[in-house]
């Protein structure tokens, strides 16, 4: 075991050199590293869908859609200011011979200074998004990875979704910088209303997961140094539906629209309506439904998903025979091969809009392409603009909608749910109606009157130009956000990376080893790993975790005969301690040392949530320890829950059934493991973990090679399906020599992965 033995804190080794299993920091092919003066390097997280520069299949699936627009879009604004030296879109790898192969490629550029990075977790086939929560843990260790090898930690990490939102939370506390957070769509606003259509909850939850996901939302918006919404309906009616809601750390910035890609049609001005130039492509494949294709269209385009609504739609143009022979109806619903091979949810849709057709005799009046690439979008909203048509978004919730300033921008009127994002929108843009998604009666004679009167409809085209040209662009929203992100920066101390020589010499792996309960418990097998760590020479690494403070911590090690660790990590993950001279990591202090309010905390969990303060232990700085009054331990997620509404951002965990912790938001077992690891430039699969209780939980999880012993609590059981996590069937110290010979981490190192060919089908 190797200690470092001066009164200084470590400094990490530096940067490595060589081979690496990151993608290195490189110009993207085309600039010039010495052109920009070095400004913030961003990273953006958005980890399900299908996310790729050109030819974006949006509408390909649920998950794949205008959030993916939304994430490159914005990566290329800001990359377009000065301020701005890097933007990382993160994304997930995926090899799947049912998915473009591009999809596996490790880098996409997007434009100077953006690129995309895919980064592999779980298996490589493509999943949805609700399949991927077991696997967020190793994006973690993937991203830290990633990072270590380009030589540079991002300024900000922001999270798109819930998903992202629950990693990059992990990473910028690691890290110690500011996150910021766009939910795009809210879990809570969503089970809201599918309930208020009289959706089963318990069904929902079987297939959406909203707990989880709802969880999720919450640390993320308690973790953001901002959150960032696209519309002030988004902050007051969805955002204040959650626990840790802050107005003052709320911010709009709408996004913009692509002035080169949709624009309106060039009409022939004594022909209006007709369009000079060719027909394009798309045009063919709408014509051939239609039975009178001169007539104006009226365009709904969206994924196929329930909440898009497009019964609704079909229902209000069915019901209205002027409606019907005024105008066609054209439903662009995403790409299909073969209906009875979609996903279910997008099989349902699909399969009602066929049976509305047949039900109404929509035959030659209603359009529904089979596919369309992404050059086809800007066409079809151009082909409405020329027919003198409108475009409808009847969704049940909208947090913003993209396709009505896509629309707006072409030149076409706007009917949109009066939910959301369209509120702003046309407020901004004065181009339309608003529309009730639950009245299909009143939607079909908006409908109507909006293509009856054409001189308001011209009006309404002209000001949905001006608007989107003066709200809505991708310019103003970058600048926008650099300001965001300058005032954020600095309010959170981040690690300070010292060059210079690592004085833990040698050691390419760590043992880290539980000291309560995991560790010790049988005087015998300690006796005997206390000899293997002796033998196995100096690469290897050892490091301690405990809840206890530093003193008891020192007696449990005098008491048992474990001579001083290289790393000792005390007090539910919020000390870090060096060697025999018991080195203090000041950085990690400054790190965790975020809006913590200790005297807060004793005051809420003790006047309100029934806790008592232990104080039979010395006192630490950055750990409080509470026990309840009452014989039953509370539920978890009303102590997290009353904490929030009080503005606290903690982290509260349940040790052994019988105590509860209370830490900084940035402070866990689990982060200061990866912080160790970051700093140290340790692989995450040459540590290997062991833990028995729910505090040792987030350190398990992810890359690093985890151990659990046989005794351990119910909280852990959780994991037992993970690939990185090994049970043992022996107790204590023999069951860390039993995960030791599991995975040869003394010797080669075995390390278990998703073993999984490129497959010939996929759930996509």
């Amino acid at each position: 075991m190797s200690r470092p033995s001066d009164a200084d804190e470590p400094r990490p080794p530096p940067p490595p050199s060589g081979d690496s299993p990151g993608v290195p920091l490189a110009p993207t092919p085309g600039r010039s590293a010495t052109v920009r003066t070095p400004g913030l390097y961003i990273l953006s997280l958005s980890v399900h869908g299908l996310v790729r520069g050109q030819d974006m299949e949006l509408g390909r699936d649920a998950d794949t859609g205008g959030q993916v627009s939304y994430v490159v879009d914005q990566a290329r604004a800001l990359a377009r200011l000065p301020d701005i030296d890097q933007v990382d879109v993160v994304t997930r790898r995926v090899q799947d011979r049912a998915v473009d192969e591009r999809y596996g490629a490790p880098t996409e550029p997007l434009a100077e200074g953006a690129r995309i990075v895919r980064l592999p977790f779980g298996p490589r086939r493509y999943l949805h998004k609700e399949s991927l929560w077991p696997h967020l843990p190793s994006l973690v260790d993937q991203i830290m990875r990633h990072l270590r090898a380009q030589h540079r930690a991002p300024d900000i990490v922001h999270g798109h979704y819930a998903d992202a939102g629950i990693v990059g939370a992990h990473v910028a506390k690691i890290l110690g910088v500011p996150f910021l957070f766009t939910g795009h769509s809210l879990g809570r606003v969503k089970a809201a209303r599918l309930r208020e259509y009289g959706h089963d909850e318990a069904v929902l939850e079987e297939r959406y997961h909203f707990a989880r996901r709802i969880e999720a939302e919450e640390g993320a918006v308690e973790t953001a140094a901002a959150v960032i919404a696209s519309t002030r309906q988004e902050v007051d009616e969805q955002y204040a539906l959650y626990n840790h809601y802050r107005p003052e750390r709320m911010v709009v910035i709408p996004p913009g629209v692509d002035p080169s890609r949709f624009t309106p049609p060039d009409l022939d001005e004594t022909a209006p309506w007709r369009s000079v130039g060719e027909t394009p492509r798309i045009a063919g494949e709408v014509r051939r439904f239609l039975a009178r294709p001169e007539k104006p269209l009226i365009l709904a385009m969206a994924r196929p998903d329930e909440r898009k609504n497009f019964a609704t739609l079909l229902e209000a143009y069915g019901r209205n025979p002027a409606l019907r022979e005024r105008a066609n109806l054209l439903l662009v619903a995403g790409t299909r091969d073969d209906i009875r091979e979609m996903p279910a949810g997008a099989r349902r849709v699909l399969t009602e809009i066929l049976l509305l057709i047949d039900r109404y005799d929509l035959y030659g009046s209603v359009a529904y392409p089979k596919a369309h690439s992404p050059d086809d979008v800007a066409d079809l909203y151009r082909m409405t603009a020329m027919s003198g048509g409108v475009f409808v978004n009847p969704a049940l919730t909208e947090p913003f909608g993209l396709t009505l300033l896509e629309a707006a921008a072409s030149g076409v009127p706007v009917l949109a749910t009066n939910d959301g994002g369209p509120r702003d929108i046309l407020e901004a843009c004065r181009n339309g109606f608003l529309l009730d998604p639950r009245d299909a009666e009143d939607m079909g004679h908006r409908i109507l009157a909006a293509l009856e009167d054409r001189p308001r409809w011209e009006g309404w085209s002209r000001a949905g130009l001006q608007g989107v040209r003066t709200s809505f662009t991708w310019e103003s929203h970058a600048r926008r956000y650099v300001d965001v992100a300058r005032a954020v920066l600095g309010e959170v101390g981040g690690m300070r990376q010292a060059a210079g020589r690592s004085r833990l010499p040698g050691i390419d792996r760590i043992l880290v080893a539980n000291l309560d309960h995991t560790l010790s418990g049988d005087p015998e097998a300690l006796r005997e790993l206390l000899r293997a760590l002796r033998e196995v020479g100096d690469h290897v690494g050892f490091a301690l975790t405990t809840g206890k403070p530093l003193p008891m911590a020192m007696d449990s090690l005098a008491h048992l005969g474990i001579p001083p660790p290289d790393i000792l990590v005390c007090a539910t993950g919020t000390e870090i301690y060096y060697g025999a001279s018991l080195t203090p990591d000041r950085s990690w202090e400054r790190q965790i040392d975020y809006c913590w309010d200790p005297e807060r905390v004793k005051a809420v969990l003790t006047t309100t949530a029934g806790f008592t303060l232990l104080d039979d232990e010395p006192a630490t700085r950055f750990r409080l320890r509470f026990r309840p009054l009452a014989p039953h331990f509370p539920h978890l997620q009303g102590i997290r829950r009353a904490l929030r509404k009080q503005g606290l951002r903690v982290t509260a965990t349940l040790d052994l059934g019988r105590d509860l912790d209370v830490t900084p938001v940035r402070a866990s077992p689990g982060l200061a493991i990866r912080f160790l690891a970051y700093k140290w430039d340790l692989s995450p699969d040459r540590m290997l973990v062991t833990g028995d209780s729910g505090n040792d939980a987030d350190a398990l999880e992810g890359d690093m090679l985890g151990v659990v012993v046989a005794n351990h609590s119910d909280e852990l059981e959780a994991l037992r399906d993970q690939p990185r996590v090994f049970f043992s069937h022996r107790s204590h110290a023999w069951g860390i020599l039993d995960g030791i010979r599991h995975y040869d981490f003394f010797g080669a190192v075995r390390i278990p992965e998703h073993h999984e060919p490129l497959l010939e089908t996929t759930t996509a």
